[in-house]
């Protein structure tokens, strides 16, 4: 029977048995004995196939579900993920060896990003990944691989759009951006695309990220599907395709609320209807990473000393900022706030305190959780960073201080 949630509740998405954080149908403690050592992460395959099923039940049927695979490569959840969705996005040549491993057909992954190598631009065309254009050199780079190889590249334009996603955690386009083809140059380039041995696919508009408000995704989307209706007049053949990015936040800290999915869904489907009409035959593509993916992983750390400094408590763990980066502030680059942190093994009842939980780098910065109430923990406990199934491990300064590495296992 499941005991009181933790702190930070309507954040976390596990069950708590017997006082001990319940990951994957098996109890933290066992699953730490079986990972062998700390820290780790742990991603849950059952929550991850939950989150693209209340996708699925929220949004138009017409849509396509794309993982944007950035959010988190690690291979296994790849695999599944890709068991679930209609496509999978990548951002470099490491990212499509991984998709490529997986039982996707190639045609269904996309290779977005500045700055792909003439060797990334040649593996993705032998693979028959579609490339999204970043700009019009990469276009003429492209064409002379595809010439080279004697296949015709598939391609889409990636634009940047002449607007923003408002209230949204990272802008990605609006505004000078080193992502995409301005939206006033497209038509130019689509001239050109037709000109050369292109098989043109449609277009990818992603203008921000990380949004907690419907509202402002609403607007987003009735302006990117005014804009890809407008593009495509220019385009050399009707469009296969229609990328609408992301954006899709989820809660981290005290305060924010869950974006409201079924709003987000109800707009789309009203607005589908005018968008096939317009653009008859055209696939439209959500793509999603965190929204998909950070809910259903925890980082664990285990306490290797309790120290108290002038009546100040601090849990020192073998795991830090060079596991967990956005967990830690991000290198004082923002105003820090708390991730939802418990003590994995201590989770409800007992004994509780104010403490932080600091990891082993010699810099203040190295910090999973200050000052916040948590469970009293001693030495050998499990400090337990949820929301940490995206943009964990391998957006994190790893070699930072050249300590152990953390493991990853999906269960």
């Amino acid at each position: 029977m499941n005991a009181a949630r933790p702190q930070h509740a309507p954040m976390t998405q596990f069950d708590v048995v017997d006082d001990c954080l319940q990951v994957g149908g098996m109890a933290l403690t066992r699953l730490a004995e079986r990972v062998g050592s700390t820290p780790f992460y742990a991603y849950d395959r059952a929550k991850l196939t939950e989150r693209v099923a209340l996708l699925r039940q929220y949004l138009p049927p017409e849509i396509h579900l794309h993982y944007a695979m950035k959010a988190n490569p690690m291979p296994a959840v790849v695999q599944h993920m890709a068991s679930l969705v209609n496509g999978i996005d990548i951002a470099s040549g490491g990212e499509q060896r991984v998709a490529l491993d997986t039982t996707m057909d190639s045609g269904l992954i996309s290779f977005a990003g500045p700055g792909k190598s003439d060797a990334d631009l040649s593996c993705a065309i032998a693979a028959g990944v579609v490339l999204n254009m970043e700009s019009e050199a990469e276009m003429e780079r492209i064409a002379v691989a595809g010439k080279r190889l004697a296949i015709r590249p598939k391609v889409a334009v990636r634009v940047n759009p002449d607007f923003e996603l408002k209230s949204s955690g990272m802008k990605m386009g609006g505004g000078p951006k080193q992502f995409g083809v301005d939206a006033e140059r497209v038509p130019a380039m689509l001239g050109r695309v037709g000109e050369l041995d292109l098989d043109f696919y449609g277009f990818h508009i992603y203008s921000g990220s990380q949004n907690l408000k419907a509202a402002s995704i609403q607007e987003a989307h009735e302006k990117t599907f005014a804009l890809a209706i407008r593009l495509a007049a220019h385009a050399p053949r009707a469009l296969r395709t229609l990328n609408i990015g992301g954006g899709f936040g989820i809660p981290y800290f005290p305060g924010e609320g869950r974006l409201d999915l079924e709003a987000v869904g109800a707009n789309l489907k009203l607005l589908l209807p005018g968008v096939l009409l317009a653009l008859p035959g055209v696939q439209v593509q959500i793509e999603l990473g965190r929204y998909l993916v950070a809910e259903a992983g925890i980082y664990v750390s285990r306490v290797i000393e309790r120290k108290v400094s002038r009546g100040q408590v601090y849990l020192v763990t073998d795991g830090g900022l060079h596991h967990h980066l956005a967990a830690s502030g991000n290198f004082g680059q923002v105003i820090r706030k708390n991730y939802p942190v418990v003590i994995g093994n201590r989770v409800t009842g007992g004994e509780r305190e104010i403490a932080s939980a600091v990891g082993p780098l010699c810099t203040p910065l190295d910090l999973l959780a200050d000052q916040m109430e948590m469970a009293k923990a001693d030495v050998g406990d499990l400090v337990v960073v949820f929301q940490s199934g995206a943009y964990g491990l391998t957006a994190s300064p790893v070699a930072f201080l050249s300590h152990p590495g953390a493991r990853e296992v999906l269960v």
